[in-house]
């Protein structure tokens, strides 16, 4: 078993400076990154989109419950298929929506599996958050993804107007979840064969390690 080197708290004090200056420089690049992304342009997402949520038909527009600004997450649970594990560990990762709400912003899900199966994976993974059926397939094809799954943030204007601002997939979701930032944190991290880490910490393929939340045990 790998365990860090031990060393006197004035040594171990010394190495965490070190590396803080770079975890500052690293911080401000990403806000820097963060600016960009706020300015990048839009492009417009007009046509008549229709999905199905638990009051029945819905609109894009309609997804925004009102507010200016939402952030849908593109699950992938295909019509008569299997939720995705590792979708569903990142909606496991999701905070209280009171506070993106708190800033004009709605979060929901998109999949083409139907209200039925939707309702029962929710009620099985102990989940609340809105979840919408992609009843036009324009609207997957517009987004750019076919059998994947994905994150874009769109905004409206004041006629009711949407666009996409942003989209991001693949290792760029996984910024986004809480467990996966956590276990960067530790002496193992991921303990993923594609991580540098030190001789001796135990790796597995990436990715197989997942579970469904209830399944762990099991495992």
């Amino acid at each position: 078993m790998h365990l860090p080197q031990v060393v006197s708290p004035e040594e171990w004090q010394a190495a965490h400076d070190e590396l803080l200056v770079k975890e500052k420089a690293h911080m401000r690049a990403s806000d820097a990154l963060a600016a960009k992304r706020r300015r990048l342009p839009m492009v417009a997402f007009d046509k008549d989109y229709e999905f199905e949520g638990p009051d029945g038909r819905a609109g894009l527009v309609d997804l925004f419950d009102g507010r200016r600004q939402l952030v849908a997450y593109h699950f992938m649970f295909e019509a008569d298929g299997t939720p995705c594990g590792g979708c569903s560990c990142y909606v496991d990762n999701l905070g209280h929506p009171a506070h993106l709400k708190a800033r004009d912003t709605t979060f929901v899900l998109t999949s083409r599996a139907s209200q039925q199966d939707i309702d029962a994976y929710k009620e099985r993974m102990g989940w609340n958050v809105p979840w919408f059926t992609v009843a036009t397939e324009d609207f997957y094809r517009d987004v750019g993804i076919n059998k994947a799954f994905g994150l874009s943030v769109f905004i409206r204007d004041d006629d009711d107007n949407v666009f996409r601002s942003y989209f991001t997939t693949s290792r760029g979701v996984e910024t986004l979840g809480p467990h996966w930032a956590l276990l960067d944190l530790t002496p193992y991290g991921r303990q993923e064969e594609w991580e540098d880490s030190p001789d001796g910490v135990p790796q597995t393929p990436p990715y197989q390690w997942w579970r469904l939340h209830d399944e762990y045990d099991a495992s």
